[in-house]
């Protein structure tokens, strides 16, 4: 493996503790978090939340085997509804929030009544006045498959780590530990986590595989030292531009032989195309077309980049010719 690390960069670092059964990745989002949250133009506070989620997901994605695309989706009643985040198994990552203004602006004012500044990073302590109650879908759809893989837990906790955690040792039985920061620095979003979990029993670096749930004897010492290193990771340790994941890894660990992997690169790729609106528009109704046309709204927006997608008046008015025609 080259040793060589980029200071800053959209990667995901595999790694392994060669004294333990303990494997991890730790995952660093710099630029590709700033092209997905700059044109929402979300509130502060929302684009926090969308951060760890988005954060999340990766972290999640790359410790499964899988040719498709894996989606974390958060849904709530509460300010925010909804935090729907993608990822393909080749790298490509995007996300959005559904919210309403008024409230989240309301529980902002709130947050701010307790605290000195600006509320402060990470969701801890405002995760529930933010998504209330709900549940946590993680999915992986592989077009070579017809099994869908689904896990769902509750929105537990006081943070998205802490309900994901939660989920592995509820659902799945494993002992999940995970460090989680995000934050802007010099202006930009940044974002960078850490999971540990035990390895599978045929050892190696390979991939879980969710079919697969025996893991190899748990050793409580070598578990809790793990965490009591990486909880010593600082939010600003994490987020720096200076330090890489690396130095980062090997800072936390080098007591334990860390082994770091080839890195997995990250980017901010969304999937919508005019051919996709356009394929969208024959599945919508009659009233809801002439609605468009009568509207005047003519343009679809979409919800993962915000990229307008402009569309023809006449080809709507065909294809309510041609649908009336057939009925």
């Amino acid at each position: 493996m080259n040793m060589s690390d980029e200071i800053s960069g959209n990667v995901i670092r595999p790694f392994q503790l060669e004294s333990s059964s303990l494997r991890g990745r730790i995952v660093r989002l710099d630029t590709v978090l700033d092209e997905i949250l700059v044109p929402h133009g979300y509130p502060d506070i929302v684009s926090q939340l969308l951060a760890e989620a988005t954060a999340l997901c990766g972290l999640l994605s790359s410790m499964l085997k899988y040719e498709g695309i894996f989606t974390l989706q958060i849904q709530g009643d509460g300010p925010v509804s909804m935090l729907v985040c993608d990822t393909t198994s080749g790298g490509g990552v995007r996300s959005c929030a559904s919210f309403d203004e008024k409230r989240v602006e309301k529980v902002r004012k709130q947050l701010l009544a307790f605290a000195k500044d600006e509320v402060g990073e990470g969701s801890d302590n405002h995760l529930v006045q933010l998504m209330g109650k709900g549940h946590i879908a993680f999915t992986v759809d592989q077009p070579e498959h017809t099994d869908r893989y689904q896990g769902i837990v509750e929105l537990k906790g006081t943070s998205l780590v802490e309900c994901v955690q939660h989920y592995f040792i509820q659902s799945e039985q494993i002992n999940t530990g995970i460090k989680l920061a995000v934050g802007q620095r010099n202006g930009l979003w940044r974002a960078s986590g850490i999971m540990l979990q035990h390895m599978p029993s045929d050892g190696g670096n390979a991939e879980v595989d969710h079919t697969k749930t025996q893991f190899s004897n748990f050793d409580e010492d070598d578990w809790r030292r793990a965490m009591i290193y990486m909880q010593s990771c600082t939010e600003d340790e994490l987020l720096s531009p200076e330090l890489s994941a690396h130095e980062i890894l090997i800072r936390l660990f080098h007591e334990d032989g860390v082994r770091v992997y080839d890195p997995i690169p990250v980017i901010h790729s969304c999937r919508c195309s005019q051919e996709r609106v356009d394929n969208l528009t024959q599945m919508m109704s009659v009233d809801e077309l002439q609605e468009m046309i009568d509207q005047d709204q003519l343009t679809m927006t979409c919800e993962f980049c915000s990229k307008d997608y402009h569309l023809d008046k006449s080809r709507l008015n065909k294809i309510i010719k041609e649908s009336s025609q057939s009925v």
